[in-house]
């Protein structure tokens, strides 16, 4: 039997046990004393209201009372009712008899890859966004609404794509999604559909995204990676690859652009397949010493599955992201997605849909890629001063650096960091199990501390640095 009172404030759910109805109260009560359900001093409902409560017998509530009183459990005085005895505090243990472990010195400062700076949010802009979509709004955006998304942000994403991406879109090629993930873990179901089998993959990536794919079924082959890009023309030796993920504009996390000619591979491996390209374009707004690189998609729109989030350019919180698909696709990555998956909240949508429509996503874009080429810069120029040896590449675009370092010394420097309070990853983090260990070094995300930490996280980089 189990049920519950609401008296005095307090919401207590007993489940009585054992072989009768006054020893399973005394035993459900014994143990919401002991957890510390009721702590000491609380005021028990009367013996009449929780026998009502219970649907026993006012006695039975009574004597079970009594006996807790006598062992001590429960105090009953006159007019102030029964409550929980004072009972003495369990002994903490004594922390100098715990073992010792060297404690982490430092702020605790995170330079992990993948995140941008949460402080430079743009709350006030957002709000403004969100009042005047939310005014407008019909009723019927706060039902659930189209699998595809909401037809005013697909409508503007089509013209922001086109114009800073150079991505061919119209609204009826757009599915939104909550972020990348989501959007690969769609895509993997309907390519096992397609009985696709082998989704080749760049020799360095994130673990999450492979994860996805192999979930999924499929079988994950890398291709060989340099300071070109992906060897996209090893592509016709993957004979059972039906499919693959690239990032062209800014290889994660080695930070190369795909090279013209290894575009053009690629797309041309597509068509003469009939396989597909996975374009992850998950930084591709922030760029500082170059020309924007743009779209692989655009080479082929029925060859090339778009991807984009507001992760990056916005924040990961929002769960916010897009395909630009084949037209063949549309209707079974709808499909997949189904009436039961949709995690994008409408009034979200409107809200990023105003935001773009507005001019207020280009302007908060072109204030963080100043804030993040500074720092860049601020990270090269202290590297130079305390750390000549050590070189820095993956610079022209994004929110991360990689630092090559002496062979061997990867892990070593990555745990001098940790004990020091600073959260680093080396590049062996991002290697694929069949890819060959050839470099040692950082992948260093300077996005990710706040402007008021990142002048600390730079100094404790530098410190762990051989």
């Amino acid at each position: 039997m189990m049920d519950s009172w609401a008296t005095f404030g307090a919401d207590l759910h007993l489940e009585p046990v054992g072989q009768g109805l006054r020893s399973g109260l005394m035993e459900a009560l014994r143990e919401a004393v002991r957890t510390g359900r009721l702590a000491p001093g609380t005021r028990l409902p009367s013996s009449r209201a929780l026998a009502a409560d219970l649907g026993v017998a006012r006695n039975t509530v009574a004597d079970a009372y009594a006996e807790l009183v006598a062992e001590g459990w429960l105090t009953a005085r006159q007019g102030s009712g029964t409550r929980v005895a004072q009972r003495s505090a369990p002994r903490r243990p004594d922390p100098a008899a715990a073992p010792a472990r060297p404690a982490p010195s430092g702020a605790g400062y995170d330079l992990k890859p993948g995140t941008p700076d949460l402080s430079g949010f743009p709350r006030t802009a957002w709000l403004k966004a969100a009042r005047k979509a939310l005014t407008a709004a019909p009723d019927e955006v706060f039902g659930y609404g189209d699998p595809q998304g909401r037809a005013e942000l697909r409508t503007v994403l089509a013209e922001y794509l086109a114009r800073a991406r150079g991505v061919y879109a119209d609204p009826e090629r757009i599915v939104i999604c909550a972020g990348f993930a989501h959007g690969l873990a769609l895509l993997g179901r309907v390519l096992r559909r397609r009985r696709v089998r082998e989704v080749a993959v760049e020799s360095y990536g994130l673990d999450l995204h492979t994860d996805l794919l192999t979930d999924a079924g499929l079988r994950i082959p890398c291709l060989p990676l340099d300071e070109h890009g992906s060897r996209t023309g090893d592509l016709a030796a993957l004979r059972g690859a039906g499919a693959v993920l690239l990032t062209p504009a800014h290889q994660f996390p080695t930070g190369v652009p795909l090279h013209p000619d290894r575009r053009a591979a690629a797309v041309d491996w597509a068509r003469s397949t009939g396989g597909l390209i996975l374009e992850d374009d998950y930084d591709g707004e922030f760029r500082y010493d170059r020309q924007p690189v743009g779209a692989l998609q655009g080479l082929d729109p029925e060859r090339v599955v778009y991807l984009g989030t507001a992760s990056k350019s916005l924040a990961p919180g929002l769960r916010l992201g897009w395909m630009v698909l084949p037209r063949h696709l549309v209707g079974e990555v709808v499909a997949a997605k189904g009436m039961v998956d949709r995690v994008s909240g409408s009034p979200d949508q409107l809200t990023l849909a105003e935001f773009i429509a507005s001019g207020a996503y280009d302007r908060h874009v072109r204030s963080m890629r100043l804030r993040y080429r500074r720092r860049r810069d601020q990270l090269v120029a202290a590297l130079a001063d305390r750390a000549p040896g050590i070189e820095v590449s993956g610079i022209a675009a994004g929110l991360h650096a990689v630092l090559e370092l002496p062979a061997g010394a990867e892990r070593s420097v990555v745990q001098a960091a940790a004990f020091q309070g600073l959260a680093l990853e080396g590049l062996s983090r991002y290697r694929h199990p069949d890819a060959p260990a050839t470099r040692d070094a950082l992948v260093i995300g300077y996005g990710s501390p706040s402007e008021s930490a990142w002048a600390g996280a730079l100094d404790a980089l530098c410190r762990v640095l051989p």
